[in-house]
C-alpha cells in the first residue's frame, strides 16, 4: 500500500537520505520540507514535492503546505535540527533559544498541525541525537533540546496509542553529514576511537532504521540506536 511521507530538515544529510529511502517505496508520495533551496533540487529528482520553510518560524504553515500537496501523512518525520555549541559561560541565550525552538518546539508543532489529519495506525518518528542521553561538554542547548524530544516522544506514544498511531526516537550516531563537518580531525579520531564499531554511520544506514521503524506496529514509544555501539560503551 502507497504511504504518504511528510520529512523535515530533508534538503541534505540523514534527512535526503530518508527522503531517498521513502521513494524507493512503491506509489510513496513524499513532500520534503527544509529552509535551504536544495530541498527544491531534491524533490525534483525524487519526484516529491519541495516545501521551503523555516520550522522555527511558521511549522503549521508548512504542514499545512504538505499535507495540500501529498494528502494527510501516513508516516511523519522530525528529523529538521540546528546544532550551536559552547560551554555555558560562552554560550549565548539567544543560540541556546534558536536550538529549543527548532529541534524541541517545532517538533511539537509539526505533530500537533499533522496528527489531527494523520489517520489511524499512522507512525512518527523523531530523530534524537546521542548527546540528549549522554552528556557532553558544550552541548547543553542541543543535549536540551534532544533530551526533551525523547521525553516527549514517550508521551506522544502513551497519548497516540489509543489511535493505533506509534511514536519512536531513532538514535543516530556519529554520523558523518554537514552538521559534524566542522569537527576537527584530531576531535573526529577521537569519537570514532570511542565507537566499537570503529567508523561512522552513513546516512543511509540510518535511514534505513527510520523505514523499518515506520513499519513496525507493535513498537512505539521506544529510542533505537543506530551507533554503533557507543550509547552501549559510554554506559550511564
Amino acid at each position: 500500500m502507497s504511504r504518504a511521507w511528510l520529512i523535515t530538515g530533508a534538503s541534505r544529510g540523514i534527512g535526503a537520505a530518508i527522503a531517498r529511502a521513502a521513494a524507493a517505496q512503491d506509489g510513496a508520495r513524499i513532500a520534503l520540507v527544509a529552509r535551504s533551496p536544495a530541498v527544491e533540487v531534491l524533490a525534483e529528482e525524487l519526484g516529491a514535492h519541495a516545501v521551503r520553510a523555516d520550522l522555527a518560524e511558521d511549522p503549521e504553515g508548512a504542514v499545512a503546505a504538505a499535507i495540500e500537496r501529498i494528502g494527510p501523512p501516513d508516516v511523519l518525520v522530525n528529523n529538521a535540527g540546528v546544532h550551536r555549541g559552547g560551554r555555558i559561560e560562552k554560550l549565548a541565550v539567544e543560540d541556546f533559544e534558536t536550538v529549543v525552538s527548532t529541534d524541541l518546539v517545532a517538533p511539537f508543532r509539526v505533530a500537533k498541525a499533522a496528527l489531527p489529519q494523520m489517520p489511524d495506525g499512522a507512525a512518527v518518528i523523531n530523530v534524537g541525537a546521542i548527546v540528549g542521553f549522554r552528556g557532553f561538554p558544550g552541548d547543553s542547548a542541543y543535549g536540551a533540546a534532544k533530551a526533551g524530544l525523547a521525553g516527549l516522544t514517550r508521551v506522544l506514544a502513551v497519548e497516540l496509542a489509543r489511535r493505533r498511531i506509534t511514536v519512536n526516537l531513532v538514535i543516530p550516531g556519529f554520523t558523518l553529514t554537514d552538521m559534524t563537518l566542522g569537527i576537527d580531525e584530531s576531535a573526529r579520531r577521537r569519537i570514532v576511537e570511542r565507537i566499537p564499531l570503529r567508523r561512522t554511520a552513513e546516512p543511509e544506514e540510518v535511514a534505513r532504521v527510520v523505514v523499518w521503524v515506520s513499519e513496525t506496529p507493535y513498537m512505539t514509544g521506544a529510542a533505537i540506536p543506530v551507533d554503533g555501539g557507543l550509547m552501549a560503551a559510554l554506559g550511564g
